[in-house]
């Protein structure tokens, strides 16, 4: 993982400085530098940045009044030679403060904390878009000419009929060429049920089991002898009253 950052100080030598420390550790690029803050917005539309180190004491505008008056910024690193800044830094939700003459040790702990929060940030994105991608609450099917949308709340069974499937739900039943194992495959098994090698139903919507048939709604459902100890253990067992 590289980080990539610009720098922002109106003093060359300190830009230097930190760009030096920049070549000399790996997972950090260097991909622009600035004299003031107003050269943050050209160089975050030129390029991607990750992290930013931003000098106080600037030209133009005020590093901190930049900050108070810019949202959504990567993360940034302060560097000033004025420590009676850094409580109004922290307030702005910087990562680190970091005070001049910076030592190379100094710097190396600040932008090891930034490693280690953008990697929680990525983490963190990467789970947000696989439960997105796992809870979505709906799929489409093709009937005929036409696509339909059908939510996963709305099934109470499905019927495999050679290479078609029909799938019953609240407001109707749409027939599909899919076979019933490729349907399963795409269901949660917290959810659904295979109960026949004919059948799965949806368990929230089983209102009684009677013999060998599950009953939702009118319809009457077959249990083959070989899923009817799982269906039990799974749907009536562990939410049996007892004495």
């Amino acid at each position: 993982m590289t980080l990539k950052c610009i720098i922002i100080d109106d003093e060359p030598l300190a830009r230097e400085c930190i760009a030096n420390y920049v070549r000399e550790i790996d997972f950090l690029q260097l991909t622009g530098t600035g004299n003031n803050p107003v050269d943050i917005t050209r160089l975050l539309d030129e390029h991607d940045v990750d992290l930013i180190f931003l000098d106080i004491q600037t030209p133009v505008i005020n590093g901190i009044d930049f900050l108070k008056m810019t949202q959504n910024l990567p993360m940034v690193i302060i560097t000033t030679a004025y420590p009676s800044y850094a409580l109004d830094g922290f307030q702005l939700d910087v990562l680190d403060y970091l005070v001049k003459p910076i030592t190379f040790n100094r710097f190396f702990l600040a932008v090891s904390k930034a490693k280690d929060y953008h990697q929680l940030l990525v983490k963190s994105a990467s789970n947000d878009l696989a439960r997105t991608n796992s809870t979505a609450d709906y799929f489409f099917i093709k009937c005929d000419y036409k696509y339909e949308r059908i939510y996963f709340d709305d099934i109470l069974y499905i019927e495999a009929m050679q290479n078609y499937v029909t799938i019953y739900t609240q407001k109707g039943k749409y027939i599909t060429l899919l076979y019933l194992k490729n349907v399963e495959q795409n269901l949660d098994k917290q959810f659904f049920i295979r109960v026949h090698k004919s059948y799965i139903v949806a368990i929230s919507k089983i209102e009684a089991i009677e013999d060998n048939e599950i009953i939702i709604q009118s319809f009457r459902i077959p249990i083959s002898r070989n899923y009817r100890e799982q269906v039990i253990e799974q749907v009536v067992m562990n939410k049996l009253w007892r004495k």
